[in-house]
């Protein structure tokens, strides 16, 4: 085929589109465990914050040495191509076997707690059939909080994102196309956690909302709602910690008052180490006030069931 020869407007056209994705790598929960451990010193979340890093060890044992996880075939993934779909669309795959290996997996890494609560949950999971597994995986992922104990969807939603994430990575190169929405994961369709604003190379001062399943993150416009796409009067909330102002916090919340929605920003040119879910977890504090001002949290965080006590 011969090669396309473009003219001077379209080459400056090309050289302005921001890249579409920005990928983690394969140590992704590895380096999400090191930033809990950093958050959790002398912060009042301590205890969950630590356990959490421990299940984020876990998850990266099983992401370096996963069982079995057949993915997509390629006609599949040809189709999702073709109509500008996710590749590995969480609805489907949810309710799918594949994962509970996973969970299993997950399990004999995750190591004996002294909690007493945590044990137990470990051992309803550890006890469920197949059935009910998949029940709480469908609850966790569409929204439907109460079909799964809270205690347990931290353990559900980490074997969900280390099967979903070994997928992501996994694809081919050109699998993941951008959707018309650009509000759901263009990888797995799942909503985003939190929005990354760059701050280093081609992604510079660049907006990239961080998936709460598989961690692939993609482009999205800043000033731009990202649960109903408004962009007239959004507002940047955020809080005083250790004496730095509003505009040089690194966690700040967009809020929205067309749908009454909010999401946090990271924004990595005040923290070069902020991780999407690691960050929010460690700034709950930050959704107690939204709560108090009328606000609804639209972002799922997998290891922390919303809504639950």
């Amino acid at each position: 085929m011969p090669a396309q020869i473009l003219e001077p407007g379209q080459i400056e056209a090309a050289a302005n589109i921001p890249p579409f994705l920005h990928l983690p790598g394969p140590d992704l929960f590895r380096i999400r465990a090191a930033r809990l451990r950093q958050l959790a010193e002398g912060h009042p979340l301590a205890g969950y914050l630590l356990l959490v890093a421990a299940l984020c060890d876990a998850q990266q044992q099983v992401l370096d040495n996963p069982p079995p996880l057949p993915g997509p075939a390629p006609e599949a993934l040809a189709r999702s191509r073709e109509h500008g779909m996710p590749p590995i669309a969480y609805e489907a795959l949810v309710r799918a076997d594949g994962w509970l290996a996973v969970l299993d997996a997950l399990l004999e890494c995750f190591p004996v707690p002294s909690n007493a609560a945590v044990a137990d949950a470990l051992q309803q999971l550890g006890e469920a059939d197949t059935a009910q597994r998949k029940t709480w995986g469908v609850g966790l992922l569409s929204g439907q909080f109460d079909l799964l104990p809270p205690a347990i969807a931290p353990f559900v939603g980490a074997a969900l994102q280390v099967a979903f994430s070994h997928w992501m990575l996994a694809l081919p190169d050109g699998a993941i196309v951008e959707n018309e929405a650009k509000v759901l994961c263009p990888a797995c369709g799942s909503p985003p956690v939190s929005g990354m604003i760059r701050h280093r190379g081609k992604h510079n001062g660049l907006r990239y909302l961080a998936c709460s399943l598989c961690s692939c993150e993609w482009h999205y416009v800043r000033l731009k709602c990202s649960h109903c796409q408004e962009s007239k009067h959004l507002a940047h909330l955020s809080l005083e910690r250790d004496g730095v102002k509003g505009e040089q916090a690194a966690i700040r919340a967009e809020t929205c008052p067309s749908c009454q929605g909010y999401l946090k920003q990271c924004y990595l040119e005040f923290d070069a180490e902020a991780e999407a879910q690691a960050d929010d977890l460690a700034s709950l504090d930050l959704d107690v006030r939204l709560s108090e001002e009328g606000y609804l949290r639209r972002a799922p965080n997998l290891l922390l069931a919303p809504g639950s006590e």
